[in-house]
C-alpha cells in the first residue's frame, strides 16, 4: 500500500484528493491499528509528493521573465 512509485505517477489533485481520504479515515477512528498505521504511512508519503509539485509549481512562477512592460515570458524551471 505504501508504493512510492504508483504516488509519483499522480498528479496533485489525486494525491490531494487520496490525502483527503486518508484523514477522513483516521480522523473517524473505525480502522484499526495496523490500517492506520499503513494508510498514515501512506499519507506521509502523499503529503510529501504534495509539497514537492507545490515546489515545483513556485520554482517555475518565480522563473516568469519580466521585462520592461511586465511579464513577457517564462524559462522553465531547473529541477534537481
Amino acid at each position: 500500500m505504501t508504493d512510492p512509485t504508483d504516488i509519483a505517477a499522480l498528479s496533485f489533485e489525486q494525491a490531494l484528493a487520496e490525502l483527503e481520504r486518508i484523514v477522513a479515515e483516521l480522523e473517524s477512528g473505525k480502522a484499526e491499528l495496523e490500517r492506520s498505521v499503513d494508510v498514515y504511512r501512506r499519507g506521509a508519503l502523499l503529503k510529501a509528493h504534495c509539497e514537492a509539485k507545490l515546489k515545483a509549481a513556485q520554482l517555475q512562477v518565480e522563473k516568469i521573465i519580466l521585462g520592461p512592460g511586465g511579464p513577457v515570458g517564462v524559462e522553465p524551471a531547473e529541477f534537481a
